[in-house]
């Protein structure tokens, strides 16, 4: 039986989920930076994609959580497990892969994301010397370098660089969720 407190948070980060970037932006650049003061910066920019990918992270972890078989459980606690030792040791071993998944995907939409970063985290060519500092992504630079019209050589190369990147942290990713399974099958 799900409780009142469960459905509700289910329906805020459903409803979350769905808010487009440039929502989240917004909100970083009145949050962050001007109500906490914080100006642009990798640390405004960097709560405000955390702020963005939490509702999918939340719902596939829910889901995958979800997808873990009843047998499984009454099986701990019919070999006399408690309800902690059943989530530690059964259910989040078993959920691992498919939580992993969503951060995967999540962290994959915030290496592409310009909307929300360019609002929170600025456009500065200078090297950043804290998490105070404003920066430039790879993704804004892309965006920049391609609307401008500046060069297009460098446009291209930068994206290409974007997709290798989310490429590699996917292979990267696939090959540590593979790994884990192996071990512990």
């Amino acid at each position: 039986r799900e409780s009142k407190i469960s459905r509700i948070i289910r329906f805020g980060t459903d409803c979350l989920a769905g808010v487009p970037s440039i929502i989240f932006g917004l909100f970083g650049f009145v949050f962050f930076v001007i109500k906490l003061n914080m100006g642009w910066s990798i640390l405004s920019g960097g709560l405000t994609l955390a702020a963005m990918i939490l509702p999918t992270v939340i719902s596939t972890a829910e889901e995958s959580i979800r997808a873990i078989p009843p047998s499984q459980r009454e099986v701990s606690y019919s070999l006399g497990g408690t309800k902690w030792q059943t989530i530690t040791r059964v259910v989040l071993p078993s959920a691992l892969p498919g939580i992993f998944t969503g951060i995967l995907l999540s962290v994959g939409r915030s290496i592409g994301e310009t909307a929300a970063v360019i609002l929170t985290a600025g456009s500065s060519l200078v090297m950043p010397t804290s998490l105070f500092s404003p920066i430039r992504t790879m993704a804004v630079h892309f965006y920049i370098l391609a609307r401008e019209g500046i060069s297009m050589e460098m446009a291209y190369g930068t994206g290409a660089a974007l997709i290798l990147l989310v490429l590699m942290i996917n292979m990267i990713a696939q090959w540590l969720i593979n790994r884990y399974i192996r071990h512990r099958t």
